[in-house]
């Protein structure tokens, strides 16, 4: 079989900033087809910011693709920026930014933490959503939470997690999460730089189906993506547990589908069968592969769903 692979590389046609309050500015990016069809790409972490490929998943001839780094990541300004950093505020920011562009309703799209979000966003402004395409999906429950960062992914990945574990204390090593963001939260940057690596790399580790090369350097993406998750977890995602779940049936009837790579240790697959037996409209996949976007049989059932939205517009 011939994977379908991503669309050739292309230039935005707008980039600028929002300032949606008095401490942050949000950046957005528009590309492809400027009256095509509307689509919005949340991307995960949180803290990754939107990468150079993300658009590459939709048909620039077709649809007009908005991308928003998200508070303090990317971009967006100020960088590391928690205040008033919350699930609540993300979502009204692509409120901000919808309006800003005079946009009526778009497609989501959404991938790891960027599927909470977006359903988060779907469940509270579900007139403005076309429809939702999500991979990997992420609950943000507790349960979801401790499963990557407090043993569960570390089974398999038992290397990797040594490696994660090895700056604790014992008493340190009861949470994790709460650990890391003790340090990550420290006025040193030069601690910052040695937590936020530590915990990039183990998840970096547990995402693909392949074995990867995890790099010694230390990147902004990996600072500010282990800074927004634990400051995101140890707050519980900023809304009560089992919030998607509980609320979905404000978006059952809204075309989804849901691409969940079937050995994904990172996100584990009983979330997105949870996630598909509540809707009314939905499509659930599992290819074979991880949790990145990147492995093959994944690229190819998102560039394949993209397709199947076509037919909406």
């Amino acid at each position: 079989m011939e994977f379908k692979t991503l669309f050739p590389d292309f230039e935005s046609f707008d980039k600028g900033y929002l300032k949606v309050d008095d401490t942050h500015e949000i950046y957005f990016e528009q590309a492809g087809n400027p009256n095509g069809a509307p689509v919005v790409f949340v991307h995960g972490g949180p803290g990754c910011g939107c990468g150079a490929n993300s658009k590459r998943f939709l048909d620039p001839t077709f649809y007009r693709i908005v991308t928003i780094d998200q508070r303090g990541c990317g971009k967006s300004r100020p960088f590391l920026e928690l205040k008033d950093n919350n699930t609540e505020n993300l979502a009204k920011d692509m409120e901000k930014i919808r309006e800003h562009l005079g946009i009526d309703k778009w497609l989501v799209y959404g991938g790891s933490w960027g599927t909470t979000l977006s359903l988060y966003y779907a469940e509270n402004y579900p007139k403005r959503v076309v429809g939702l395409i999500l991979r990997g999906i992420f609950l943000g429950r507790d349960e979801d939470i401790k499963w990557l960062y407090q043993g569960g992914a570390g089974m398999f990945f038992p290397e990797a997690f040594d490696i994660f574990k090895a700056p604790f204390t014992e008493e340190e090593s009861k949470d994790y999460v709460q650990s890391y963001y003790k340090y990550l939260t420290s006025d040193d940057y030069e601690t910052k730089k040695k937590y936020g690596k530590s915990f990039s790399a183990f998840e970096n580790s547990v995402v693909a189906l392949e074995p990867r090369v995890i790099s010694e350097e230390i990147t902004d993406e990996d600072i500010s993506m282990a800074i927004m998750e634990c400051h995101y977890f140890v707050n519980n995602c900023f809304f009560e547990d089992n919030y998607i779940l509980n609320n979905v049936e404000k978006i059952k009837d809204i075309p989804t589908i849901i691409i969940h790579g079937r050995y994904d240790v990172d996100c584990r697959p009983v979330g997105a069968h949870l996630l598909n037996e509540k809707l009314n409209n939905s499509k659930l996949i599992f290819p074979i592969s991880g949790h990145t976007s990147f492995d093959p049989p994944m690229t190819h059932e998102l560039i394949l769903a993209q397709e199947e939205f076509k037919k909406l517009f």
